[in-house]
């Protein structure tokens, strides 16, 4: 627009920072770099930073603006274009099994596991999964430096395969696929996933909902996950890191990701996706986005020091960042318990948790990443972030804007009064049913 400006970025991402400059037509951008990380420092420790030299070019770093600011552009500073994508080649080989399993985990296209190599064979059975055309589009993701990507059913069909797919398992997999949300996304604070599938397929595909249901026994829930993460991985700008990923410590869920499926057999209440407005007896896969799940115990006794299952579980939220809301994840024999108490819908729960879990609006406001995500939105007016951000620091603040942020989901293996509290979005549910 011709207003003069550099970019600032701190020495970690360098070669993000250029890519993405090449890749959106800048590829001589002019770029400072500071001393990583100026998170948490001090006013004094930041002056210090900014008053000491580029750590990149060794010159100081606040000459080096000005200087980037007033020097007139030259003409190899003017040249400009988009950095080209391209998918690679549509087949490779033929070759050993052995050299193919290389030349996938070599070229960052696994999760660095075994794969189903995707034959041409495979990848045809695959797509017998699915009514719907090979070359049809499914989704695009235009997360990430790189832009804009389409993907195909066929392209998915691939990344399916190399999960450990079944045929069966594909519409699922392009549910999921056609949100064009994929796994793998994020920011330095290494983002998981999870996704909660209801309706009759869970017992269709013998999906596990009981004993063990998070874990690595049966093969629709660990390939059906793994899938999402290849997706991201292969379908979209992809996961390298420091270039298109850059979480810091990265996050375990990030191999197959959390794969709830909602026991509604043994559930007291609405199922998850009835309550987003499907039939019962429609299929659906909810995504969710976020951090972690963390492991709760609502016991059961006479003991007056027991708390009551409602308040086991609003403990733990205050624990949770504002950032992302919460996803309780229930033993069918907790939430058949929480009804005892009183709490004969999903919605009552949700509401009680909302009004009585609250936290200081002090510590509200030194909540991590309260700064850059709640305080910006506080300056712009949006509610109801402007009025708490103004609340004296010993008023009490629900933990999250409204109920709604609070998610319910039974699943379990009915052995105790367990339950996993998610630090997770709801992003959307998408039906399966249309890709079968």
């Amino acid at each position: 627009m011709g207003i003069p400006s550099v970019a600032i970025v701190t020495e970690a991402y360098v070669d993000i920072a250029h890519a993405t400059a090449a890749q959106r037509g800048m590829p001589t951008l002019r770029i400072v770099f500071t001393p990583h990380p100026v998170w948490g420092k001090t006013v004094e420790q930041i002056h210090t930073l900014v008053n000491g030299p580029d750590p990149v070019t060794g010159k100081p770093l606040m000459k080096e603006v000005i200087a980037d600011l007033t020097t007139p552009l030259s003409s190899e500073d003017r040249k400009s274009g988009i950095f080209p994508v391209s998918a690679g080649p549509a087949t490779i080989g033929p070759d050993t099994l052995e050299n193919l399993q290389g030349y996938f985990m070599n070229n960052g296209m696994s999760d660095y596991l075994p794969i189903i190599v995707p034959t041409e064979q495979a990848v045809n059975a695959m797509l017998k999964g699915t009514s719907h055309h090979p070359d049809e589009i499914v989704g695009e993701t235009g997360r990430g430096p790189n832009g804009s990507w389409k993907y195909t059913v066929k392209q998915v069909a691939v990344n399916a395969v190399m999960a450990g797919c079944d045929p069966s398992y594909f519409p699922v997999v392009l549910a999921i696929a056609s949100t064009g949300f994929l796994a793998l996304g994020g920011s330095t604070t290494s983002f998981g996933y999870s996704m909660v599938i209801n309706g009759p397929i869970r017992d269709k595909l013998n999906m596990n909902y009981g004993i063990g249901g998070l874990g690595p026994f049966a093969q629709p829930n660990a390939t059906i996950g793994r899938a999402w993460t290849l997706l991201g991985k292969n379908l979209g700008p992809g996961a390298v890191p420091g270039q298109s990923y850059y979480g810091g410590q990265g996050n375990q869920l990030n191999y197959n990701n959390a794969v709830v499926v909602e026991d509604e057999k043994n559930s007291p209440w609405t199922p998850f996706h009835v309550q987003k407005g499907f039939k019962p007896e429609e299929n659906v896969v909810s995504l969710f986005d976020g951090w972690d799940l963390r492991f709760g115990h609502g016991a059961k006794g006479s003991g007056a020091t027991i708390p009551k299952f409602d308040e086991q579980i609003g403990s733990m939220f205050p624990t949770l960042t504002r950032m992302f809301n919460a996803m309780v994840i229930l033993d069918p024999l907790t939430a058949k318990s929480l009804k005892e108490q009183g709490y004969d819908t999903k919605e009552k729960l949700t509401d009680w948790l909302w009004k009585n879990t609250t936290v200081s609006a002090k510590d509200y406001r030194e909540s991590f990443l309260a700064y850059v995500w709640i305080y910006p939105r506080a300056l712009k007016g949006e509610e109801p972030y402007a009025s708490w951000w103004k609340l004296p620091d010993d008023a009490r603040i629900p933990c999250w804007p409204k109920a709604d942020d609070i998610n319910l989901v039974v699943m379990g293996g009915q052995t105790n009064t367990f339950f996993q509290i998610g630090n997770m979005n709801y992003i959307r549910s998408v039906s399966i049913d249309k890709w079968m």
